[in-house]
This record gives structure tokens, sequence and C-alpha cells, in this order.
């Protein structure tokens, strides 16, 4: 079902294949930062919009967090290519998902619905989403330091939280789907 929010959640995805030609291929920081920053910009919009113009759907609140984790995945492993991340912390990351995907997969074998995202989920991907592109901002601009200083600042705080929500979400996941609904 292609609406005004599942399209701002499919631009989304469109912009990691942009971001990661401009990044790693053109090596070009302020354009990939205007992609990503977009990126984010959109994960944000696609939600609200959804909401106020009653356009939410069964298939927006899938869609939308595994472009979340897709579009998570590519950046954190470009960045850690460019050595911007360490790579413990992006297979750190990319595990906690990975494990998360198991629940759901065994939550569909079971027939159990899907969790819902939580507020500090959301707050974790938020947190992450705008780390990335003051990441990148750290050496192409005068303002680096404070991009570097915001950009951990989000980063560790989108992590905890990422780890915290992982946490919430695999012992729900596991106690709905051993209960069954």
């Amino acid at each position: 079902m292609l609406n005004i929010p599942n399209a701002l959640t499919l631009l989304r995805a469109l912009g990691v294949p942009a971001f990661l030609y401009t990044f790693l291929v053109l090596e070009r920081p302020i354009l990939s930062f205007t992609i990503i920053a977009i990126g984010a910009l959109t994960d944000y919009l696609d939600g609200k919009v959804a909401r106020a113009l009653n356009q939410t759907s069964e298939f927006g609140a899938k869609f939308d967090p595994a472009v979340d984790r897709f579009y998570i995945a590519a950046v954190i492993i470009a960045l850690a290519v460019k050595e911007f991340l360490p790579w413990w912390l992006v297979i750190s990351i990319i595990a906690r998902d990975l494990i998360l995907l198991m629940v759901v997969i065994l939550q569909r074998l079971r027939g159990v619905p899907f969790l819902s995202v939580s507020y500090l989920g959301k707050a974790a991907t938020f947190n992450l989403l705008y780390a990335f592109p003051f990441l990148l901002l750290e050496d192409v601009s005068v303002i680096g330091p404070f991009c570097f200083l915001a950009g951990w600042a989000f980063a560790i705080w989108g992590v905890s939280l990422y780890f915290y929500t992982g946490i919430e979400y695999l012992i729900k996941g596991i106690k709905s789907s051993i209960k069954g609904r």
C-alpha cells in the first residue's frame, strides 16, 4: 500500500545505496551527510504523517522498522570501513538485530503477533540516526570538534538504548512465543 508515510519510508530505503555510493565510492562526506540527514528526517516524519493523515497500516508498521535496520546496518558498516566507528560496535549492533530477527521468525512460525516498537526503541533509533550525520562531519567542517562530540553523544545514548530495548524486546518476544499470543 503506497501512501505518503510508506513513500517516505521507501525514500529512506532508496537513500541507502545513494549514501553508500557517495560515501564509499565518490568520497563526498558532505553529500553523504545530506543523504543520511534526509533519511533521519524521513524516519521522524513517516510516523507523524501516518498518524496525522490517518494512514497507519500494518505494512507500514512492519516496513518502517525493517528499513530502519537495513539503513542502520548499511551506514554503520560504511562508517567502520572508513574508520569512523570501531568494528566491535558494528558487529554488536548487527548481532543484536540478528537475534531479534530470530525472535520475529519464531513468532511468525508460532502465529504470534509481532511486538510493537516501544517508545524507547524509537528513541534508540532516533539517536543512532542522528549520530551518523554528525560523525561524518567530524573531519570536513569548521565545527568538526562539535560534530565529534555531538555525534558520539548521540551514538553512546543511542547504542545504550538500542541494547536495553534489544533485551526488552527479546524477553517480551520469548514470553509471547512461549504463551502463544
